[in-house]
């Protein structure tokens, strides 16, 4: 009984026991399913908060560069390419922004800066790598760029762009590039190097392995990208070097199996400038800039400000060619539709062009820019409207020239020379494909004409070099004609209303952030058609040059100054008189805001008469300002302009202009002087129209002549000039001409007269001339010092744009002084006769006799003289047969 009961109880006990168990088996169960439940709840939230993360950073990275998630390479425009720029914190506000105001607003795609993790510039696409410093060589940076650039835009772009902050890029030329070339497969393009002889066997290079120079800047493709990235940990924990671009190198051709481009023409498409802070500080018109898609190293942010505003002005002149074609075209298609030239539309109702000419959008006359290029285009209806040619060799040949054999000036040197490198380039362009060059040796002659109504004509011989290196290679001398016809695009005026300056609303704007709002508006011109492109973006390129050279107008009306007219004079009270008269009746009555300085070398007849003279014309006018210097000696002109120019009769703020007694002038003189006369940054020297002898066929040996007639009988029968001065003097080629040698004219400003680095008018020159010559000499070497304000800001002598912080920076070298010439025909220089002194030095001697021989008469004058008179023809023989001495009777 005992037992039984022992063994009921032993099972009850294992029952509960059991039930026990269970029940915590159950509940373990039950709740392992809870927690796995919830922990992978708390994975999934977690996973979603990265994800968020994630798509943060992304949208983040996307914002920087102002482009929206959904932009892709097959549904956007501004996807072509990314461009990379390696820069550091000290170069932000210098180089940095350079690049971005200048060709990074013009990529094809986006551009962004990567800069140290510390770096910040709110108003620029800055992206600050995280772990990365600005220690040189930058080898991490750029490796972590290439990996920002995978991990945030890879699917966004089809190119990808490394650049330094110290390149300049073609951006136009690079899409064209870009556009030619296979985006899906694997490229690695850039200037193929292997290092210099110092690196030679430290670079750890195969014989058949290279790499891209990283300075004229790298361009992958999104395949290399993309086969690259992901070991670029690898490829920075096995670094053979110190160069961060032999590096990148390696890394490409490890993981993407391809080396940088071998292609000779790369070193002209991203060219490499050798001089250091140097390039690009001199001339830039030359092959290298031209050809180029980027350009290396422009080390100062003011050489890539220049550099941009000198390539603005060469899509211009593009834009303006191809804008040319597209006339041509439409001419011609009119033509061939048979619709008259007066017509304007192509069927009732449609207009050839949207807008006609009172509309500012107004793209121009077909019939006029359209005309096919033809050397006969202007056709003379008799022989006063034949236009002769000048011939050009060694020196210039113009048949009706003052000098008819001359030095080649130099801006037709300038114009040649642009003319040939256009015609190279263009003879050139498929050299690639045909397997061979053609090179420039030398003009040997040419013609040149121009017409006014439709531009310049040329005829050039060349000799050229032909390479063939395709095939048989051969290199042979050539000889060939070019017919060239530079025609004449149609006038553009600008107009500024109420002092409001178009590109003003730019200039004036606060720096924003970048966003796709503010890009180039010249890709998103929809509907429109090429002539309407094209003037838009010669609008734009138009107002982006006066944004970076400074030129655009003052906001202001500008003051009206005053002007001092300063007349050097010894004797001559006759003519003295009439200047007198002349100057009441114009500066006096008319004008009101100019003065009178006479700088008077005494003479006991003459001088009294003429102090009377101004005492009077003072008395009559007492509140204008006539004064007069009395200078004692010999008579230089060059002493008498210096005194008057430091004399207390004239302010710093007057314009000076330096005249001849002989000369008559209007208030459209004065004008012109107030308008070309800029202070501190030009000065004018007008080309005066000088009158012939009227009695010039009486004082050369001809039937008839009387030796007995003396200069002075002659000058008494001349007759007077008009008392009107007023009114517009009769231009002709036969009483008088244009004096282009002559620079006895200048309109100046005081205050720039007395530039410690300007040298003023010479005193050491006694009698006629050469003092002029010499005073330009001075202004000509004074801006020549440009090249030593250019050279200043590439040793860091002076910074422009004030973007470094010095303690105490050097002074800016002084300014320049345009040199402003243009005729002006409201200035006439009256007859008189000339004497030559013997006792003049030789320099000044051969000038007055050139001058004295210019006023005879026109050249159809003194041929018809001449081929009609024996004795001119006799008298020619024996000259030929004696030559007379130098120096002969003045």
């Amino acid at each position: 009984m005992g037992m039984v009961s022992m063994t009921q109880r032993k099972r009850v006990l294992y029952g509960l026991f059991g039930i026990i168990v269970g029940l915590c088996v159950g509940a373990f169960v039950r709740n392992y399913r809870t927690l796995e439940i919830v922990s992978m709840c708390n994975s999934i939230n977690s996973m979603k908060q990265k994800f968020n993360e994630v798509v943060l950073v992304v949208s983040a990275a996307l914002d920087i560069i102002g482009l929206q998630p959904s932009e892709m390479p097959h549904n956007s425009q501004n996807t072509l390419v990314f461009v990379g720029v390696m820069t550091a914190k000290e170069f932000l506000q210098g180089r940095a922004r350079a690049v971005y105001e200048t060709w990074g607003k013009r990529v094809p795609g986006k551009v962004a800066f990567f800069s140290s993790q510390d770096s910040v510039a709110p108003d620029l696409p800055l992206v600050a790598l995280r772990g990365v410093d600005d220690r040189y060589p930058p080898q991490k940076k750029s490796f972590m760029m290439l990996h920002y650039m995978y991990e945030h835009y890879i699917d966004h772009f089809e190119w990808f762009a490394r650049a330094d902050d110290d390149v300049y890029i073609r951006t136009d030329r690079l899409e064209k590039f870009l556009r030619s070339i296979d985006s899906s497969k694997p490229q690695f393009i850039g200037q193929a190097g292997r290092g210099n002889s110092e690196d030679f066997g430290l670079l750890s290079l195969e014989f058949d392995e290279n790499f891209c120079m990283g300075g004229p800047g790298v361009i992958m493709s999104r395949e290399t990208l993309r086969r690259v990235a992901p070991h670029i940990p690898t490829c920075l924990k096995n670094l053979y070097s110190t160069h961060e671009d032999v590096e990148v190198g390696r890394c490409v051709q490890k993981f993407a199996g391809i080396p940088c481009t071998w292609n000779y023409e790369m070193q002209s498409i991203l060219h490499h400038n050798s001089s250091g802070n140097r390039a690009f500080s001199g001339n830039l018109k030359n092959k290298e800039v031209h050809s180029a898609i980027t350009l290396h190293p422009v080390k100062k942010p003011a050489f890539m400000y220049r550099l941009h505003a000198y390539m603005l002005g060469l899509q211009a002149q593009e834009l303006r060619q191809e804008s040319l074609l597209l006339h041509r075209d439409i001419a011609q298609m009119t033509s061939l539709l048979q619709i008259p030239r007066i017509n304007k539309n192509l069927a009732p109702g449609v207009p050839i062009f949207p807008q006609d000419e009172t509309s500012a959008g107004y793209l121009g006359d077909h019939n006029v820019l359209g005309a096919a290029p033809d050397l006969n285009r202007h056709r003379p209806r008799n022989v006063d409207e034949v236009i002769e040619w000048d011939f050009i060799a060694k020196s210039l040949y113009s048949g009706m020239h003052p000098n008819p054999k001359r030095r080649t000036e130099s801006s037709l040197k300038e114009g040649l020379t642009d003319v040939i490198r256009e015609i190279m380039e263009h003879i050139n362009n498929y050299s690639r494909q045909r397997g061979r060059v053609i090179e420039f040796r030398e003009l040997l002659y040419g013609y040149m004409r121009v017409n006014s109504l439709y531009g310049q004509d040329l005829i050039l011989d060349l000799l050229l070099v032909y390479k063939k290196y395709r095939g048989k290679k051969m290199t042979v001398p050539v000889r060939r004609h070019l017919y060239i016809q530079r025609s004449f695009t149609d006038i553009r005026v600008r107009e500024i209303v109420d002092g409001v300056v178009p590109s003003q609303a730019v200039t004036n704007s606060p720096r924003r952030s970048p966003s796709p709002s503010t890009d180039d508006t010249t890709r998103h011109l929809t509907n429109v058609t090429g002539l309407d492109r094209i003037s838009h973006r010669v609008k734009s390129l138009l107002n982006g040059l006066e944004r970076l050279t400074g030129t655009s107008a003052p906001s202001a009306v500008r003051r009206r100054d005053r002007i001092v007219l300063v007349i050097p004079l010894a004797g001559r009270s006759e003519t003295f008189m009439r200047f007198l008269r002349n100057y009441e009746e114009v500066a006096l009555r008319q004008d009101g805001a100019t003065d009178l300085l006479v700088s008077l070398y005494f003479e006991p007849v003459e001088t009294p008469m003429i102090v009377a003279l101004l005492d009077n014309l003072k008395g009559r006018y007492p509140a204008a300002r006539i004064n007069y210097l009395q200078l004692y000696g010999n008579f230089s002109r060059g002493v008498a302009l210096d005194r008057a120019i430091h004399s207390a009769h004239c302010d710093p703020q007057d314009i000076l202009f330096f005249i001849d007694v002989d000369m008559v002038f209007s208030l459209q003189s004065l004008e012109r002087i107030r308008h070309n006369v800029i202070r501190h940054r030009q000065i004018y020297l007008p080309i005066v129209f000088s009158e012939y002898d009227p009695h010039a066929p009486d004082t050369i040996l001809a039937p008839g002549w009387n030796p007995g007639t003396t200069t002075t009988e002659r000058t008494k029968t001349r007759p007077t000039p008009p008392l009107n001065f007023s009114a517009p003097y009769t231009i002709t080629n036969e009483n008088g001409y244009f004096r282009q040698f002559g620079y006895g004219l200048v309109g100046i400003y005081k205050a720039d007269l007395l530039r410690p680095d300007l040298k003023g008018f010479s005193t050491d020159i006694t009698g006629w001339g050469l003092e002029d010559v010499k005073f330009l000499e001075n202004v000509i070497a004074l801006n020549q010092r440009g090249n030593q304000r250019l050279a200043a800001i590439a040793d860091g002598r002076w910074d422009p744009l004030n973007v470094t912080n010095r303690a105490a920076p050097a002074p800016p070298p002084s300014e320049e002084l345009a040199i402003f010439r243009a005729p002006d025909p409201s200035l006439v220089h009256i007859f008189h006769p000339i004497h030559c002194d013997k006792s003049l030095e030789e320099a000044q001697y051969k000038m007055c006799l050139g001058t004295k021989a210019n006023t005879i008469g026109s050249f159809q004058m003194l041929h018809k003289r001449f081929t009609h008179s024996q004795p001119l023809l006799l008298y020619a023989r024996q000259q030929g047969a004696n030559p007379v001495p130098t120096r002969g009777n003045g």
